[in-house]
């Protein structure tokens, strides 16, 4: 901001008309030339563990880690795996 008043002072405009003209002069170029992404990497993970459609499931393979810490024991699972 000093750097803004200081300059603004110099040459004499306020400092909203020196931003003013800054974002002009920026929005103003034209747009560089974007090289295209490069293709995402993929891998095969296999099939999925859980569905993610059934929240009741994603919800028991999320709290799993959470359900071993406090009762030491992998959980009871009443669904089809």
């Amino acid at each position: 901001m000093q750097r803004l008043r200081e300059e603004a002072a110099r040459r004499g405009c306020t400092m909203s008309e020196l931003v003013e003209a800054g974002l002009r002069r920026i929005l103003d170029e034209p747009k560089a030339a974007k090289k295209p992404l490069p293709p995402l990497l993929t891998k095969d993970m296999g099939e999925p563990l859980v569905d993610i459609a059934d929240k009741d499931a994603l919800y028991d393979l999320l709290d799993e880690d959470k359900w071993k810490a406090l009762y030491g024991v992998e959980m009871k699972r009443d669904r089809n795996q």
